[in-house]
């Protein structure tokens, strides 16, 4: 265990299992509406999760990135940057959005409410991790891996002052690393 952490919230063992789950879900749920989504990150957290998960979705699926942005040091600061936009069109597609983390939910009402008035057929999101005690925004994800008090969390994609991303595991970030600063 990396010496910032507290202690693992989520295991790697738990996260690549939850995948699994998730693929199946989904290949079910897209199959039966007779629908290819396009899986699109929201980078840069999303990778990780992205990665694992599209590997369990048994169907033809098209990728893509957004790099979306309202986070400095451990705060959401309340106003939504769009760094990069979806390379293709969301025009009548069925998107899914891959997220690390749903918080506030502040970031993800806004991509959704973008991607509706570009066309999208339909945006639904699927989470690693949802911290409902923090939500400020009426939205939920679609589907969940694992919901998480109101600690801060680092590893498998999320970070603390980018760092910590590639932590094979989610856990909790020691106070005094982030008081420090």
């Amino acid at each position: 265990m990396h010496k910032d952490v507290d202690r693992v919230l989520v295991s790697r063992e738990e996260i690549h299992a939850k995948c699994i789950e998730l693929g199946k879900q989904i290949t079910k749920d897209y199959t039966d509406r007779g629908e290819l989504p396009i899986l699109v990150g929201l980078l840069n957290g999303s990778v990780p999760f992205m990665s694992e998960l599209m590997k369990n979705i048994e169907m033809d699926v098209e990728i893509d990135f957004m790099d979306v942005s309202s986070y400095e040091g451990t705060q959401s600061v309340g106003s939504i940057r769009i760094n990069k936009d979806m390379g293709t069109s969301a025009a009548g597609k069925s998107i899914l959005l891959v997220e690390d983390i749903v918080d506030t939910g502040k970031t993800l009402t806004e991509v959704k409410r973008m991607l509706a008035n570009k066309g999208a057929k339909d945006v639904r999101v699927v989470s690693l991790l949802d911290k409902p005690d923090r939500r400020t925004e009426d939205i939920e994800a679609d589907y969940v891996g694992f919901t998480i008090p109101n600690e801060f969390v680092i590893g498998y994609g999320l970070d603390y002052n980018q760092k910590y991303r590639n932590l094979p595991y989610v856990g909790i970030l020691k106070p005094e690393v982030y008081e420090e600063s």
